[in-house]
Parts: C-alpha cells; sequence; structure tokens
C-alpha cells in the first residue's frame, strides 16, 4: 500500500499551528489593487486563521501529514 502524499502546492499556501488550526495568506491581493478599497488592502495584510469548516477540509485533502482535525 502507498503512503499517502501531502499536496506540494499545500506546503506552500497553508501552515498548521500548534494548537491544529490552519494559517493562510488573505485572498484577493494579486493584482487590481486600484479598485480595492484601502480598508480591505489592510484588513488582507498578513496571515489569518481559517475557520473550521475550511480547516478540516485543507487537513483532510491536501495536508494528511500535518494535524488531527
Amino acid at each position: 500500500m502507498p503512503k499517502m502524499k501531502t499536496k506540494s502546492a499545500a506546503k506552500k499556501r497553508f501552515k498548521i499551528t500548534a494548537n491544529g488550526n490552519v494559517k493562510a495568506q488573505a485572498a484577493g491581493k494579486r493584482h487590481g489593487m486600484i479598485k480595492r478599497t484601502n480598508k480591505f488592502i489592510r484588513d488582507a495584510r498578513g496571515t489569518m486563521v481559517l475557520a473550521e469548516p475550511d480547516a478540516r477540509k485543507v487537513i483532510k485533502n491536501f495536508l494528511p501529514n500535518g494535524g488531527g482535525l
């Protein structure tokens, strides 16, 4: 039986914290900043913790060896 592999793209996009939460970058900041409000650009700075249902999907499908949710 082959080993279950971690998706390489997910390794680069998500980090699992010690508590099992999933940290990710904010979406919507690659291009088109002129049409975005300054508030949106400020709020999308840095990383954020994903909501529980989204984190469960990321771990189950992409990071099976990452954490136990």
